[in-house]
């Protein structure tokens, strides 16, 4: 049982498809995507339709919501994804849940359900992300992204992993996601990071076919440089 979980594509086609190639060289079982298909990047509708036809189930991130909570400071991106589109990201919850190999992981974006999760956070925080905001039982894991930093944190009674970002990552600037390997009841489970090489400055450039692309000069220096922009 292979489970691939991913966020955070942000507009970044030339990142999304190279890792495209390394899913379909692992050929999951499932691909999971935890959120903010849109927004930064110049390729948000392409990288929105990307999510919905590769990926098996979504939860929502921040950018994704924003889009219709702040119509005037995303006009941009909402007259590019149009209005079918911003529906479908409306409609995504923002927590769900995944069991693996005896594991239950509580699945969230980060924000705006939760604060954002860092690798150097406080245990204390970290294991307040075990806890759904819906009412279910606690569980045993957090999986989150937002942070667009990859990270395995092993806590006391559980882990909290993040993606990190395919189309945005920060640190480093490679198109990040998890692997976990495992089986249907308790048994053995492996936790990969996947850091997959992409063509940064394709990228950059890609951007400059855009010229109305807000903020583009950092977008472009953070795909260059996993440095991030204010």
């Amino acid at each position: 049982m292979k489970i691939v979980l991913l966020a955070d594509l942000h507009g970044n086609m030339v990142a999304t498809e190279a890792m495209e190639h390394e899913l379909d060289r692992i050929d999951p079982d499932e691909v999971w995507f935890l959120g903010d298909a849109v927004g930064k990047g110049p390729e948000s509708d392409k990288t929105c339709d990307w999510a919905r036809n590769h990926c098996h189930h979504w939860i929502a991130g921040n950018w994704d919501r924003s889009m219709s909570m702040y119509p005037d400071y995303n006009a941009y991106y909402i007259k590019q994804i149009g209005p079918e589109r911003l529906a479908w990201l409306d409609s995504l919850p923002l927590e769900d849940e995944l069991e693996i190999s005896g594991i239950r992981f509580r699945l969230v974006h980060g924000r705006f359900l939760d604060p954002l999760y860092l690798s150097y956070d406080p245990d204390e925080k970290l294991r307040e992300g075990f806890h759904f905001h819906d009412g279910r039982p606690v569980a045993g894991g957090l999986i989150c992204a937002d942070s667009h930093r990859p990270f395995i944190r092993p806590l006391e009674g559980g882990y909290a992993l993040n993606t990190g970002s395919v189309g945005n990552n920060l640190g480093m600037a490679r198109a990040h996601a998890l692997l976990l390997e495992g089986e249907k009841g308790p048994a053995s489970l492996r936790i990969t990071i996947l850091s997959v090489p992409y063509d940064n400055r394709k990228a950059a450039e890609r951007a400059n076919l855009y010229p109305d692309l807000p903020r583009k000069e950092c977008y472009q220096k953070e795909v260059l440089t996993g440095v991030y922009s204010r």
